[in-house]
Order: C-alpha cells, then structure tokens, then sequence
C-alpha cells in the first residue's frame, strides 16, 4: 500500500515538471511574438513618417514641374547651356623629348699624351675658357727644352764671334791685310750662326708648345657634364673624349613632332619645358626646326633653347608646349564636352528645346577651356554639364549661362 503511494507521487510531480516546462516554453515564444509584432510596427510608423515629409519636401518641386510642359509623363530638366561664339586662342602643339646640351664639346688629348698626374675639375662645375681640366707628367719633354735652351746659348756664342771676326776683317780691308772674299766668307759665317739661332729658339718654342698641350684645357667656357679620366691613366690622342662640356651651360629640349606639326613650327617660337619630376616649367624659344623627316616614324626634331637649371638635366625626359600662332575657334569648358568610343561630342539644345548629339574635333586644352577645331560655328546653345544624364531628343529647359 506505501509503494503504490509514493509511485503515484512520483507520477504527479513529473508530471507538473512537464507543465511546467511547457508553460514556459509558451511564455517565451509568445514574449518572441510579441517584440516582433513591436518592431514591425515601429518601422511603419517610420515608415510612413518619412513619406509624409518627403512628399511635403516634393510638394514645391512638384508644383513647378507642373507648371513647365511633360513629355512621356515625367518633368522636364532643367540644364544650363551656353554660346561659345569664337575668339582667338593660342595655337599650341604638345609634344616631348630628350633634354641634351645646345652645344655639346667633347675635350680629348690634343698633344702627344702620356700619364694623368692631376684631374682638377669634377662634373657639375663650371670652368673658364682656357681652364685646366687636367694635367699629364712632362719630365721628359722639360729635359728637352731645357736642351734646345743651352743650343741656343752656343749658337748666339757662334754669332756673337762670327761678328767680331767680321768686324776686325772689315777694319783690315783698307790696309791690304785683308781680301774682299775674306770679309765675303766672313759675312756669310756670321749670318749662319745668326741662323742657327733662330733654328735654335724656333725648335724650343715648339717643345714649349707640346709641352703647353699636354695640359687639357676647356675650349670654352661652360658646364662640366662628364669626366672620364682619373690620375694614372695613360691617355693619348686616340682615347677619346676625356671630358664633355656644354657651352656657357645652354641646355636644349629636342621635341619630336608630328610631319603636320613640324610644318607650321617655326623658328622663335615660344615654348615651355618641363622635365619629368619636377614641378616648374621653363621658358624657351625653338632655335631650330629640322630640315628632314624620319621616314619610319614620320617625326622631326624642334630644338627649344631652356637657360640653365639644375632640374634641366642632359639625357632626361621632358614635355613641351610650342605656341605656334593663334586660332579662331570655339572655346568650351571642359564639362561640356563628353566622349566615347566613337569620339569627343557636345550636346546641343536645338529650337526645339530638344538634346542633339553633336560630334566635334578637340584642339588644345587651355587653362580657359578646350578648343573646338571642327563641329561647331559657335552659335550653338551647348549644354555646359550633365550631359551625361541626358539622352538624344529628350526635351529640356535651357537656361542661359554667360560664355566663358
């Protein structure tokens, strides 16, 4: 009788344990549903919120809109044009090159060469005209002068007594002492050793003048660019150029233009470098158009004139822009013109008040705008921006903007 008591116990609270759990498990799923249903209603009402003041912020707009005419129902844009007409605009050609020297001078042995004693320059200085650049050992040919002077102390001694004894036998003539053949041979005596003199000195001056050679002098004055010779080296007329020097330190640009460019360039021009890297350009002037034309790549050479900067640098890469005259052409803003894969265009608003794609040939680009070389007569109303968001035919309100 007790053990059936206590099983039945035992059934009851396991079976509350299970009401339990389940109640609980209700509890939480209706607490789930609950803030779902909150949440759902809370984005309604932000909802609808929102729509109410954007349609009170649309309210303006869409009463002018209303007022201008509809096309397929929607409102027609509003976009800004201008009337380029024509003005004269610098013609200007871009192109770019090699900056080089103006004059290049290749210094080399003039003499008879030998051993580099002294290397007394270094690139990127400057030197005078006449400037040591180097110095080779000249023991030998010091010897050899000294030689040629002690030749002419004996032949001036010669002289000095063919004189006297010329003189004495003109003084012995009158007595009889003396023949006339004797003075004759006597004459002719003095005036060889005055001979062997200026042999003498001749010869000296000449070893003086190889020795002035061994020393490698700067033709010009200008800009040491190169030095290929150190202290040691035994250099002669065949080693080639020791040094290079550019001329009062000019520089040049050498542009290579297009055939058609190269045409209308001409000597004087303007232009203005600028090497890669830095941030200054230069002015110059072409000093020389070439007279030929590659025939592979179809380019000439312009050399443009640059003074001296320390940014101009011989063998670097620069660009150049050549003014070459003006034009009379169309000068639109940048944000007007558009481009594709078929080429640069405008939009032009037409009587109609209708968006006409309109193809155009590009020029130069200035600091006031692009230039139009072809495709427009300057009359035309043209749509300043935001030509891309428009489409060919749609219909728009222009509104006039002054031309720039």
């Amino acid at each position: 009788m007790n053990f059936e008591t206590a099983g039945w116990r035992r059934e009851a609270l396991q079976g509350e344990v299970v009401a339990d759990v389940l109640t609980a498990r209700r509890r939480r799923r209706n607490v789930i549903i609950g803030l779902v249903v909150a949440v759902a209603a809370l984005a309604l009402a932000a909802f609808f919120m929102l729509g109410r003041g954007e349609e009170k912020a649309a309210a303006p707009a869409g009463k002018s809109a209303a007022a201008g005419p509809r096309r397929g129902g929607g409102a027609m844009p509003r976009v800004t044009v201008v009337v380029p007409g024509r003005q004269q605009v610098a013609r200007t050609i871009s192109a770019t090159g090699t900056l080089a020297a103006r004059v290049d001078m290749p210094v080399g042995v003039a003499g008879e060469g030998g051993m580099v004693t002294q290397v007394l320059v270094q690139p990127g200085q400057w030197v005078g005209a006449g400037q040591t650049l180097a110095v080779i050992e000249r023991s030998v040919q010091a010897q050899q002068a000294q030689q040629l002077g002690a030749q002419i102390d004996v032949a001036r001694a010669d002289a000095r007594l063919a004189q006297q004894e010329l003189e004495r036998a003109q003084s012995l003539v009158g007595r009889g002492f003396v023949s006339k053949a004797d003075v004759e041979r006597r004459i002719a005596t003095r005036d060889a050793a005055n001979a062997r003199v200026r042999l003498a000195q001749a010869q000296l001056s000449e070893t003086r003048a190889r020795i002035g050679r061994l020393d490698i002098r700067a033709p010009q004055a200008g800009l040491v660019l190169q030095r290929n010779v150190e202290p040691g080296q035994v250099v002669s007329s065949g080693s080639g150029a020791l040094f290079r020097l550019a001329r009062g330190g000019e520089m040049e640009l050498r542009a290579q233009l297009a055939e058609s460019d190269l045409a209308i360039t001409r000597v004087g021009a303007p232009a203005s470098v600028t090497p890669v890297g830095s941030p200054t350009s230069y002015q110059g002037r072409v000093w020389q158009v070439a007279p030929v034309i590659d025939p592979q790549s179809r380019q000439g050479t312009a050399r443009i004139a640059v003074p001296y900067s320390a940014d101009i640098r011989p063998g670097g890469f620069a660009s150049a822009t050549l003014q070459v005259g003006a034009t009379d052409a169309p000068l639109l803003p940048q944000s007007a013109v558009q481009s594709d894969q078929v080429g640069s265009y405008v939009y032009v608003v037409n009587p109609q008040n209708e968006v006409v794609r309109r193809d155009v040939e590009v020029g130069s680009v200035t600091s006031g705008g692009v230039v139009i070389k072809n495709g427009l007569s300057g009359q035309e109303r043209i749509v300043l921006s935001a030509g891309a968001f428009l489409n060919p035919g749609q219909k728009v309100i222009p509104a006039r903007a002054p031309a720039r």
